[in-house]
């Protein structure tokens, strides 16, 4: 039976693990944890290696625990970390709790003998008398010990406060007390969570002579040296508010081709030989992206849903140069209408429009002379059909799925109007 270190390994997700894990494993499924710090009320694609990681565990056999940091958001981890993050509100923290739960759903079975485990530290640090920290945690870890760590050591010269100096020990506590409740052994996490990981181990031990264990996934970042999960417009979230699906779709398509072997392997749950075979036939034919376009597709269902896919694969079709908008469904013109230059008119306005006026008010011509010229050229068309005249003007018969009036200048400049009323 193929263990949890077997698939990591195949897929190139490990950066460091305890002694004694794999021996561990190879006795039986085990119970791992990753914590996810409640900074912001939605996930990135940046935070989803550990994500796999507790999916990838579930898959073998194992239980997951999803932890959320309703407690230690109130800290702040130091890791990887220039300055101390500011401190949210205890509502703001809850708010953003709930919101990553759900996210952490699209990726876990909540369902049978394995079935993933949601818990808030909120439940056991927020009631925790300091007396008692010190008592059951602080007391087993010298000054020294935490000195040499490095989320703490490369932050001595900036400076770091008690508040996240203390963070390595809060995080060790959360393990040790899911030791004690959900018998967890395992705590996986980024390759800079490496010493608090640790220090969790180590406090297991010395508190209950037990083995507990710790796995690191390495830090993703791509050829060109940019930290993994940014497209120029920022972070790719999952959330479809803050990263559109389409964008969402995009950004695992243009994976660079220096990254796509690596990519793939870590974020798809196809078996490894499939994913070879991908990467082969891209390699083939490069300009047909076999193997981006399958993460992109795996990834856009995943986060969004079968349909949202089917609709951004619909708009990106039209968008670069195919697909028949006449026969658009409404869902999929939304989605263009969110990604391309939009205005929004009055349909009482409609009719007193000529192609030229469209035209200007869309953009996408800068006077009516500049759209008359462009019209005699043959440079812009409406609904995928070239205009034929500046004059004529625009009728309900123009409106695609009862609201919308594509327009486009050149190949691969659109705008849309969007009747409302």
């Amino acid at each position: 039976m193929t263990t949890l270190i077997d698939e990591l390994t195949a897929r190139g997700l490990i950066a460091d693990v305890t002694p004694g894990l794999a021996e561990r494993l190879a006795q039986g499924p085990i119970t791992g944890y990753v914590g996810f710090d409640p900074t912001a009320d939605s996930l990135h694609v940046g935070h989803l290696l550990p994500v796999m990681g507790l999916a990838f565990l579930q898959r073998a056999g194992g239980t997951p625990i999803i932890l959320v940091g309703g407690g230690t958001g109130m800290v702040g981890d130091p890791s990887g970390k220039r300055s101390e993050r500011p401190v949210l509100s205890v509502e703001a923290i809850d708010h953003n709790v709930a919101c990553i739960q759900a996210q952490l759903t699209r990726f876990l079975s909540f369902e049978g003998t394995n079935a993933a485990l949601v818990r808030n530290n909120a439940a056991w640090l927020r009631p925790l008398g300091l007396m008692e920290f010190l008592r059951d945690a602080g007391k087993h870890f010298t000054v020294n010990y935490m000195l040499a760590k490095d989320s703490v050591k490369n932050r001595m010269e900036t400076g770091i406060s008690f508040t996240e100096f203390s963070y390595m020990l809060v995080q060790a506590y959360d393990f040790w007390h899911l030791w004690k409740t959900e018998r967890c052994e395992l705590q996986m996490g980024g390759s800079d969570q490496w010493g608090n990981i640790t220090a969790g181990t180590e406090l297991i031990g010395r508190k209950e002579g037990a083995g507990a264990h710790g796995l690191t996934f390495p830090l993703l970042t791509t050829a060109s040296g940019q930290k993994f999960g940014k497209s120029e417009a920022g972070a790719v979230w999952l959330d479809p508010a803050k990263t559109s699906p389409y964008k969402f779709f995009q950004f695992w398509l243009n994976t660079d081709d220096r990254d796509v072997a690596r990519v793939l392997k870590f974020f798809s749950f196809r078996p490894v030989a499939e994913l070879d075979a991908l990467l082969a036939e891209q390699a083939a034919d490069p300009g047909k992206r076999t193997a981006a376009r399958a993460l992109a597709e795996e990834m856009t269902a995943r986060i969004h849903g079968e349909a949202a896919l089917q609709g951004v694969v619909a708009a990106s079709r039209i968008l670069f140069g195919g697909g028949d908008l006449k026969a658009t469904p409404a869902e999929v013109l939304s989605v263009l209408a969110g990604e391309i230059p939009a205005v929004t008119l009055p349909r009482a306005e409609l009719e007193a429009l000529t192609h030229a006026d469209a035209l200007v008010k869309a953009g996408l011509a800068t006077s009516k002379g500049d759209a008359r010229r462009g019209i005699q050229g043959k440079g812009f068309s409406k609904n995928g059909e070239p205009i034929a005249s500046p004059d004529d003007r625009l009728c309900p018969a123009d409106l695609l799925a009862g609201r919308y009036v594509m327009l486009q200048k050149g190949k691969r400049n659109y705008a849309v109007l969007v009747l409302e009323g």
